[in-house]
């Protein structure tokens, strides 16, 4: 559809709305989750609910085939989930530290028959520990925290710095330390390629660098999967492995390759934010957008939005702004940015909207978006549902 033509059906679908609200289209958010379900090769995909964070779109991506289970990012998201029948198989994608809800998934049969800690080191074992004995409570699933880093040369380090088990053998030693543990049971092995997974290998306007990320993530891709292979063989000889997890909307197809990956993890290509535009292999449809309304005109050429400082996390620079998209012909001033309680924006088409029009941004990351509203409006279904803010959450 043309981008006049999404205007007017975003602009009529939600008519009745007052700006600043969001909008997830659910053709595109449909035709995103059987896209990365093709992309899987028969592999099932566990939704990373850090880049959704709205329960009923969990469960609809849930109740699709080829989707089974989430990603979690906290533990008392995990908990809140499980409970609320979200889903029954939650593993948390981080070392937790959180008593409160150590003490609860501890207390609970159920919760702990659901929900898979996430461990790199010995520590995080002492502190579960020191919450509830392993004589007072059940066994607590785990999962161990490969480090998918690159490290090509001496101290060179390509990707993001999660877990001290670089090494296959560690891996190994730790399985074996957890093993031997009372009141820990060891399911699962989790390896996740950033460097591929989160980077895209077209950056706009850059194609030297372009190519240097491409040929990067040839090499470092095939190191994962050497040293994944290594070590999901190495936990093997401790315990029984119920899943093997890697990859992000950005390496589906590629991690699905590896034979030693039971099952993926997506979550931002759902909602094709912005940061997804620079990917080659594939690039999900923009389902997820938020409305402002025009406030001011300054003067010719130039418009002022109501709010607008919705800036993703990560490092800071002009690829985590959000971006006016609708009208086309929109583009944020250098001078000022995404702005905490108005914004200005200039170009062609600021000279078509008066006082009142919406502008249509999208996000550059994907669940982050839902923090700053209580509701999505599902365009498609016509009724709005709520985030977990709009539940009442915020997690982290």
């Amino acid at each position: 559809m043309s981008p006049e033509g999404l205007r007017a059906r975003y602009d009529q679908a939600t008519a009745a709305l007052d700006p600043p609200f969001a909008i997830v289209d659910l053709a595109a958010f449909d035709a995103n989750a059987a896209a990365l379900v093709t992309r899987a090769g028969g592999k099932p995909i566990r939704v990373a609910s850090k880049s959704v964070r709205c329960a009923a779109l969990l469960r609809r991506v849930l109740d699709r085939p080829g989707w089974h289970g989430v990603l979690a990012y906290t533990l008392a998201e995990a908990v809140w989930l499980v409970r609320t029948g979200v889903t029954d198989d939650a593993v948390v994608g981080y070392p937790t530290a959180d008593r409160a809800a150590l003490a609860e998934l501890a207390g609970d049969d159920a919760l702990a028959g659901a929900i898979t800690l996430m461990v790199d080191s010995t520590e995080q074992l002492d502190l579960v520990d020191s919450v509830v004995a392993p004589t007072a409570r059940p066994a607590l699933r785990v999962c161990l925290d490969l480090d998918a880093s690159w490290r090509p040369a001496g101290r060179l380090h390509v990707g993001v710095r999660r877990s001290p088990l670089h090494a296959p053998d560690r891996v190994g030693t730790l399985a074996a330390q957890v093993t031997a543990r009372r009141g820990f049971r060891l399911v699962g092995l989790m390896g996740y390629e950033a460097q591929v997974a989160g980077l895209g290998d077209r950056p706009p306007g850059r194609p030297v660098r372009g190519a240097l990320i491409r040929a990067m993530q040839r090499r470092s891709l095939a190191d994962v999967v050497r040293r994944r292979g290594a070590a999901v063989a190495a936990a093997r000889t401790r315990a029984e492995l119920e899943f093997v997890n890697g990859g992000g909307t950005g390496s589906v197809a590629a991690t699905a390759a590896d034979p030693a990956v039971t099952e993926l993890t997506a979550g931002s290509g759902l909602y094709g934010p912005l940061l997804f535009d620079a990917y080659r292999a594939w690039r999900p449809q923009p389902a997820a957008l938020f409305a402002l309304p025009v406030t001011r005109r300054p003067g010719p050429g130039f418009v002022t939005v109501l709010g607008g400082g919705w800036i993703a996390s990560g490092p800071a620079g002009v690829e985590r702004l959000p971006r006016p998209v609708l009208p086309a012909g929109l583009k944020l001033l250098g001078a000022e940015g995404a702005g905490e309680v108005q914004t200005p924006l200039t170009g062609p088409a600021a000279d078509t909207l008066a006082v009142g029009d919406r502008v249509w941004f999208r996000h550059a990351k994907a669940g982050e978006l839902a923090e700053h509203v209580n509701e999505l409006y599902l365009v498609g279904a016509g009724e709005p549902v709520p985030t977990y803010r709009g539940e009442g959450y915020a997690f982290l």
